[in-house]
């Protein structure tokens, strides 16, 4: 009997700790670049907040902001060896990968405004592009918002010629070079994290980014001048490792999914008023002159970065850039 009972009880202990181990939460390891207090690093603790109540703690998101666990260059890498869950890295990021679809949303002008922007993203062109992943191990899962971009120098930017000999900081993309070259800017790739400090220092003298980033970066505190261009868009695609999306139980996956879908519209619905507030708080600051260009300024930069299209055609496809244009034609009309 007393053997039977100690049977008993180490099997009890057994299945006690099995059901312990069991109910140890999934780790999901999100990095990113920017500032907490960015739209994105907002949004990323929103879904961190959702994850963990939509799945009542079966779920745990560890949020690394900053580049504090990846640096630009190393997350996509990181996220494919696994090492990584999830990341919402910029559009122009998966061009190094091979995926050079994604640069399309670098194009100078290809988004006139949010209206054709959502179409395209939350529409089956937006579908057709995130597919296009997989085959590198990675699941897209949502478009988020930065916003658009302002061009910033410690000269005044007004006319195309004023760019000539530029040293300007890009994030790695062909077609954001090919941008910078029809304008005679000297285009250099670096890390987010590193662009202060090269502002700075003068390893740089400009860059093109949203005001929110300007702001949070505190990038105007070492740029004379900011010239309002919304020339381009800032975006990103939260992703997720595949196979550890793919193996996690139905009923988790859709429980994140539904947080990832509330804490997109959170992000989108917190862009625009983030970049107006960094815009307002640059201004009150003082330390940037803003610059606004006439509407003939204006058409003036838009026709000196007319050759970009034809260098990306063979980059991102034409048809691609046509599928872009039409859903802009078809917003505006």
């Amino acid at each position: 009997m007393r053997s039977f009972a100690i049977a008993a009880s180490v099997a009890a202990l057994a299945l006690g700790l099995a059901g312990q181990a069991s109910a140890d939460p999934i780790i999901i390891k999100f990095s990113h670049v920017v500032a907490t207090d960015t739209p994105k690093g907002k949004a990323s603790e929103k879904f961190k907040e959702l994850a963990e109540k939509y799945t009542n703690g079966k779920v745990k998101v560890e949020v690394y902001p900053n580049s504090t666990l990846y640096k630009d260059k190393e997350e996509l890498e990181a996220l494919q060896l696994g090492s990584v869950q999830m990341l919402a890295p910029s559009n122009s990021k998966f061009g190094p990968l091979g995926i050079r679809e994604f640069e399309v949303f670098d194009l100078p002008y290809i988004l006139p405004d949010l209206k054709t922007l959502r179409k395209v993203t939350e529409g089956p062109l937006g579908a057709k592009l995130l597919k296009l992943l997989e085959p590198k191990g990675i699941t897209g899962l949502a478009y988020w918002d930065n916003g658009f971009k302002q061009m910033s120098a410690n000269k005044k930017l007004i006319a195309p010629a004023d760019y000539q000999g530029v040293k300007f900081r890009i994030q790695s993309s062909r077609v954001l070079q090919a941008q910078f070259k029809a304008l005679g800017s000297l285009p250099q790739v670096m890390a987010f994290g590193e662009v202060y400090q090269a502002l700075q220092t003068g390893v740089v003298d400009g860059q093109e980014n949203t005001w929110s980033n300007i702001y949070t970066q505190k990038m105007h505190e070492v740029q004379k001048y900011i010239t309002e261009t919304n020339h381009g868009y800032i975006g990103y695609v939260v992703i997720v490792n595949k196979k550890f999306w793919d193996d996690l139980p139905a009923d988790i996956r859709d429980q994140l999914a539904k947080a990832m879908k509330e804490a997109t519209d959170f992000n989108n619905a917190q862009s625009q008023k983030e970049n107006d507030d960094a815009l307002a708080e640059i201004k009150k600051s003082g330390k940037s002159e803003i610059i606004k260009l006439t509407s003939e300024q204006d058409e003036a930069m838009r026709k000196a970065m007319e050759p970009v299209y034809k260098d990306a055609a063979s980059r991102v496809g034409q048809p691609l850039i046509d599928e872009f244009q039409k859903e802009a034609k078809s917003t505006t009309n």
